[in-house]
């Protein structure tokens, strides 16, 4: 099930978001010495968060790492949902952003997943 961080949610500027405003908005979590900013949003058949690494004193942002994709993934989902990193076609290509990743969860259908043995022994 998708959740946020309520604690975490940015409550003014020019991407404020309120509890009314259920799993949308921007959220700044503290992670280590850096901050995770996260957008997050649960419209068109989609839960999604996408995030990037602000490094804490530099002004410069980071791609996240393995470790964090995974910590943050378990900090909007529970634990035992399937979420998924796409890789697009070419000529759907977009990045608004160099360095944020996205994670994605169908709302309407049950996500494909492959067999353990297809991932590893």
């Amino acid at each position: 099930m998708f959740h946020v961080p309520e604690q975490y949610r940015v409550t003014s500027g020019r991407m404020a978001s309120v509890t009314a405003d259920g799993n949308n908005g921007l959220f700044l979590i503290p992670h280590g010495s850096d901050v995770l900013q996260c957008i997050a949003s649960d419209g068109n058949g989609w839960d999604h968060v996408s995030l990037t690494v602000k490094v804490k004193n530099r002004h410069q942002f980071e791609v996240p790492s393995w470790d964090i994709m995974c910590w943050i993934k378990d900090t909007f989902w529970d634990k035992e949902d399937w979420v998924a990193q796409f890789h697009p076609a070419h000529s759907e290509y977009v990045n608004n952003h160099p360095y944020v990743l996205h994670l994605w969860r169908p709302t309407e259908q049950v996500m494909p997943k492959p067999m353990k043995i297809m991932v590893g022994i």
